[in-house]
């Protein structure tokens, strides 16, 4: 087990009736979940401890169950993350291309 540092980035800001939603989920005040908010940007920062970063991606997301509206639309690891969760080089790997049906033979 290790800790895992990584953010959960929002598609919109909070509204103020999730912030307030927000402010009573006991589970966002246990230190390893934290809001950061700028103009027109919502994030929540992550430390999980887990054997690996999709089990860490997986608990973090749990939390948002009883958070009605709140959508994820991307987890990022900057390169402070990178660096604590002892990972050389930053790996993007994009969605498969669709598969087209192949022509039927004549």
């Amino acid at each position: 087990m290790r800790n895992w540092y990584f953010n959960l980035v929002l598609d919109a800001p909070l509204t103020e009736e999730q912030s307030n939603t927000l402010d009573h989920l006991d589970r966002f005040n246990d230190g390893r979940i934290g809001l950061a908010e700028r103009p027109g940007y919502s994030r929540f920062m992550c430390s999980f401890e887990a054997g690996t970063l999709t089990e860490a991606v997986a608990e973090a997301l749990g939390f948002f169950e009883d958070f009605p509206g709140v959508l994820i639309r991307s987890v990022e690891i900057d390169h402070f993350d990178l660096r604590h969760n002892d990972m050389a080089t930053p790996a993007v790997v994009p969605a498969p291309p669709p598969v087209e049906a192949a022509p039927s033979a004549s």
